[in-house]
Parts: C-alpha cells; sequence; structure tokens
C-alpha cells in the first residue's frame, strides 16, 4: 500500500482533515488543509480524468403578470436557463410548463455549479408553449416555434449573496427594454443541494501498534477512505504523521458528511508507518463507518486491526493494535454561500509593482504600456478579471488601491495611495481602480527594490482594525501583481505569518518573465507553514501565488487559477474563530 499520493512533499501534514473550533486552533500548526476541497479527493478524480467538484446549486423559479398571449386561455409559461460562456449562450436547462398561469411557480430545478472563481453570467427566457406540444417533453422542443414572453439577466453571484437567496428580475424583451409594455418579473432563487451540512469531529488514538521499524519505532498515520458501490474506495482524509510512536493520538480529525456520505457508509481506515521514499509500511486496517466509530466513544471501547494474513492471501489476521476514538461530536458545518448570503463581505484591495525593472512606460516593451487601441496590460488585466469578481461581494464598492517600489516627492515608497491623495487610499469600483493606476502611471517615478513588506502590514491593519469594529462579517482580499522576485523575503514571511490571524487573503500575480521560483515558499501549497524569524507558525495559509505566463499556457483563466483556494481561506478562518453566518435577526436591513 506505499505510495501514498499526498504524503511525498510536506508529506507528514494532515490532509481533508477539516476545521477545527477556537479552543484548537493553537494545536493547528501541522495541518494542510484549504478549506474548499479535500486535497486527496481532488487528486483521485483529477487522475480519474474528473473535473473538480464545486458548490452545486439548485435555481427554481417563480414569475408574476406574464403576458397573455392566449385567446382562450391564459399563456403556459417555461422557462430556460442559459449561462453565458465566451461570449455565446449555452443552455443549462428547462423547467416545465405550467398550464394556464400568468403567476406561475415552478417544481423543476436547474442545477448550477457554483464558481467562486468567475463571474457566472445567467440570461432567462420565458416562453409560452403552443399547446399542440404539451405531450412533448420540453427538452426537444424547438423554441422558435414557441411564443416568446421576455427574459432576464443577472450573475449567479448576484443571486447567492442575497439574504434570501433570491432575486426579482423585470422581464425585458429581446432588444433588453421593457418598453411601454408590461412584461412581468421573474423571481431566482438559489439552494445547495447539499443534502447535510453536518460534520463529524473525532479524536482519533491507537494503542499497541506493530513496530515496522528497526532501529527505532513506526512513524504512523491514518488514512481514511470511503468504500464505494463498485466495491473501490475513494481517500478523504488522512491525518498527520505522530513520530516514533506506538500510542499515537492524533489531532483533532473533521470530516463532513459531503466526504463519509451517510454515517452507515462503510470506511476504510488504514494505519501506516511514514516512509519518506513514499513506500509507506501498512501497520493495520479495518472497516468501519462513522456510526461504528461514534459507538466506539460512548462505549469508551476500542476494535482491533487487521491485516492480510501470510499465508491465506483472503484470510485477515488479528492484531494487538487497537483504535478508539476520545472524542466525538457533530456540528453543523456552514459554506461559503451561508457566510455570503447573511451578509459577510470581501473587502478588495489591490497593491501595484512601480519597479524600475517593469520597464518605461512610454515605451511598448514596458509592462506598464498603456495601449491606444484598448488592449490591456498585465496589470490592467489582472485587476480587471479578479475585482470583477470580487465586486459582486463588497456592497459600497470603496476599494483601497496601492503602489510600491515608486519614487513620489522625491522619495521612493512601498506603499503610496494610487490615487495621489495623500489620506484616502480609496477609489470607487474597479473602473477607479483603473483610472488611479493610468493616472499614477504619469505622476510616478518607477524605482525600486520590490518589497511586499509595507502594503501586507498596511492591508493587516486595516483587516485587524475591522475585525475589532465588524465582528469578523468583513474579509479583506489583498491583490498584490507584481514582476519581479520579493526582496525583503523573511519580512514579508513575517508579515504574512502575523496576517495568518486576521481576515485577510494575500493574492500574487506574476507578470512578465522573471524567474518566480523563489515566490513559490509563500504559499504554502507543499503543506509546510510559513515560519517567522521568530519560530513562529502562520496559523493557516493565506497566500495565493499565480505567475501569468503560466497560466496563459494552460485551460483556466487567471482569476480562477488565483481564485480557487479564497473561498477555502474565508472558511478556515471563520471556522478557527468559531464566527457563524448572521441570523435573520442579525443582518442590518
Amino acid at each position: 500500500m506505499g505510495g501514498c499520493f499526498s504524503d511525498l512533499e510536506g508529506g507528514k501534514q494532515a490532509v481533508g482533515v477539516g476545521f477545527r473550533s477556537h479552543q484548537n486552533q493553537n494545536q493547528n500548526q501541522g495541518d494542510n488543509n484549504n478549506g474548499a476541497h479535500n486535497d486527496a479527493v481532488d487528486f483521485f478524480f483529477k487522475t480519474k480524468g474528473f473535473q473538480p467538484m464545486f458548490t452545486q446549486v439548485e435555481l427554481s423559479f417563480s414569475a408574476s403578470n406574464l403576458l397573455d398571449l392566449d385567446i382562450t386561455s391564459k399563456s403556459d409559461p417555461m422557462v430556460v436557463v442559459y449561462e453565458k460562456k465566451h461570449g455565446k449562450l449555452q443552455e443549462l436547462g428547462r423547467t416545465e410548463v405550467i398550464m394556464n398561469n400568468l403567476n406561475p411557480e415552478w417544481i423543476e430545478k436547474i442545477t448550477v455549479a457554483f464558481q467562486f472563481e468567475i463571474v457566472q453570467p445567467l440570461e432567462f427566457h420565458v416562453y409560452d408553449v403552443d399547446s399542440k406540444y404539451h405531450g412533448i417533453t420540453t427538452k426537444t422542443l424547438n423554441l422558435k416555434d414557441q411564443d416568446f414572453l421576455g427574459q432576464a439577466s443577472c450573475t449567479l453571484s448576484e443571486i447567492v449573496t442575497k439574504h434570501s437567496r433570491s432575486i426579482t428580475l423585470n422581464l425585458q424583451n429581446k432588444t433588453r427594454n421593457g418598453g411601454s409594455r408590461n412584461l412581468g418579473a421573474l423571481t431566482i432563487r438559489a439552494e445547495e443541494t447539499v443534502a447535510s451540512k453536518i460534520a463529524i469531529e473525532m479524536i482519533l488514538r491507537c494503542s499497541h501498534l506493530d513496530n515496522k521499524d528497526i532501529f527505532s519505532k513506526s512513524d504512523p498515520f491514518l488514512r481514511i477512505s470511503r468504500v464505494v458501490e463498485s466495491g473501490g474506495s475513494v481517500p478523504i482524509c488522512k491525518t498527520e504523521v505522530i513520530n516514533n510512536n506506538l500510542n499515537p493520538t492524533w489531532k483533532p480529525v473533521t470530516l463532513s458528511s459531503r466526504q463519509f456520505g451517510s454515517k452507515e457508509n462503510p470506511l476504510l481506515i488504514e494505519c501506516f508507518d511514514f516512509n519518506s521514499s513514499g513506500d509507506h509500511v501498512l501497520i493495520g486496517k479495518l472497516r468501519s463507518s462513522i456510526a461504528d466509530l461514534e459507538r466506539l466513544n460512548k462505549e469508551r471501547t476500542g476494535t482491533n486491526l487487521f491485516i492480510p494474513s501470510t499465508h491465506h492471501r483472503k484470510e485477515e489476521k488479528m492484531l494487538k493494535g487497537q483504535l478508539f476514538v476520545d472524542q466525538y461530536c457533530e456540528r453543523e458545518q456552514f459554506s461559503f454561500i451561508d457566510y455570503v448570503s447573511s451578509g459577510f463581505e470581501l473587502n478588495f484591495m489591490v497593491a501595484v509593482d512601480f519597479t524600475a525593472s517593469n520597464g518605461n512606460p512610454r515605451y511598448s516593451d514596458s509592462l506598464h504600456y498603456i495601449d491606444v487601441s484598448g488592449q490591456l496590460n498585465s496589470y490592467q488585466r489582472a485587476i480587471m478579471e479578479v475585482g470583477e469578481v470580487i465586486q459582486f461581494y463588497d456592497s459600497d464598492r470603496k476599494f483601497p488601491a496601492w503602489g510600491f517600489g515608486g519614487s513620489t516627492a522625491g522619495a521612493v515608497s512601498h506603499c503610496f495611495n494610487l490615487n495621489g491623495s495623500p489620506r484616502d487610499s480609496e477609489v470607487v469600483g474597479v473602473e477607479g481602480i483603473m483610472e488611479a493606476y493610468a493616472t499614477a502611471l504619469h505622476n510616478v517615478t518607477l524605482s525600486g527594490p520590490t518589497l511586499f513588506g509595507p502594503v501586507i502590514n498596511t492591508a493587516a491593519e486595516m483587516a485587524a482594525k475591522s475585525l475589532a469594529s465588524h465582528n469578523g462579517t468583513k474579509y479583506y482580499v489583498l491583490l498584490i501583481i507584481t514582476d519581479g522576485v520579493v526582496t525583503d523575503l523573511q519580512e514579508t514571511i513575517n508579515a504574512l505569518v502575523k496576517a495568518s490571524d486576521l481576515p485577510l487573503s494575500v493574492l500574487i500575480i506574476g507578470v512578465g518573465g522573471a524567474d518566480f521560483t523563489n515566490m513559490e515558499v509563500l504559499d504554502a501549497d507543499d503543506g509546510r507553514r510559513l515560519e517567522g524569524s521568530s519560530g513562529r507558525i502562520a496559523t493557516r495559509d493565506i497566500v495565493q501565488f499565480v505567475p501569468m505566463r503560466e497560466v496563459q499556457r494552460g485551460s483556466i483563466s487567471v482569476v480562477q487559477a488565483l481564485l480557487e483556494e479564497l473561498p477555502g481561506q474565508f472558511l478556515s478562518f471563520m471556522r478557527s474563530r468559531d464566527i457563524k453566518p448572521l441570523t435573520s435577526q442579525q443582518v442590518p436591513h
């Protein structure tokens, strides 16, 4: 059973074990989970050629005051749902036809994969289905044969960020205006398709494990897999490795119902002796379920591990080693949508690199060159793509914007307001950032070196003040766009370690042709938390680094690559502080 795929680089860290309550956050330094998904499960599905799993959202529909185009009866309406991709409409599904109703409530739901990291424009077309087609399944209907009642559009983000998770849109004609005629209104409601939000937190312990090492004791870890109907198993998590210990107690493991299915679903629990080569040695295994583990906790008993018999391949030998469940509790595990729909916000901030290595902005070979034809440079593109997504989660659309590495008023500054104001760093909307950036190129002299510490510390100060005054309902996202490797690497790490306790994520885009290899240390994707110069370990991973040229060679966009970990980083903060979504009584009206 060697070669456990997630155990090679940074392999002693836990994977997919969920989140801690605030009581356990000080013990959380060894974990490697980003919260949005499970590394082990994602790896399994990717190796099988499947796409990553996203939050599935069901859209339901109702309408009011639709046009009546029938003569002897009322209209028979149906909704067709489209998603706009690359400028083209792709049909997602159709509702059933409601007979003779101008105020219909459709039962048929349309499922959409909610992807935080991209803007998902949706269009909804309402048709009156001719009665001669009522016996035909809606999927085969030729829409050209039906009467068009009206259309509406919005983004999926606009729906899920509403407290009610619903939005009402006035229907328009095909020229996108209602004219003098009232075409009625369409209401869209979004609900997650997750059957249960229950998460199980357990403390697992083993005793009297067999020793697989010669000169020391085994270094055990557990791997838990969900047994599927086909007879195979899908890994859902593994614990951290405990060195030189035959009676280990692991840090708390939290599994969501999405990972384990039902409490009766069979699980395969394997205990391995860790080897740095990746050839881990099986110490023992057993089949169980969440319900079985709950019983073990209640009865304060253990269950024996087994290992295949050396004599008969199909037989298993019972071992002396046992598995115990020292702690078991169930809690509701809230999703990213639960938070943003109840009033939590993402506050966007941006910092732009004005070091001389970008080249003179007046020349076309400069990374800061603004093309008169309107083609965006890499800085403009990053601002637009990331800002377009995050602006939906910020109600006031006021974004702090800074520059660094440039000379203003004759002195180099590593954190100056992009809009030129001596006091206020905020601009209005993504357009405001773009305008401030273009203006700064005329007023700032490119200089150096490349220092991230000052802008990270400034963003952290704002996040700290907000945490004290808004009780964690505002989460800050700092986008740093740079052409070069950071000069103050240790100072940057110190700033990030300090900021890891705050509601803050740092997104870094590398533009141009520099060698960004050393930047990867800031992004703790290898499972190793950042360590400050004082020896302090980061509470959680808050950085995502993406070199733009690498993404451009792939099949996903820069913004997808940059934002894929952000919902998980958001959740890791909320759960580490035990911050729950607002109730309807707490939401400001």
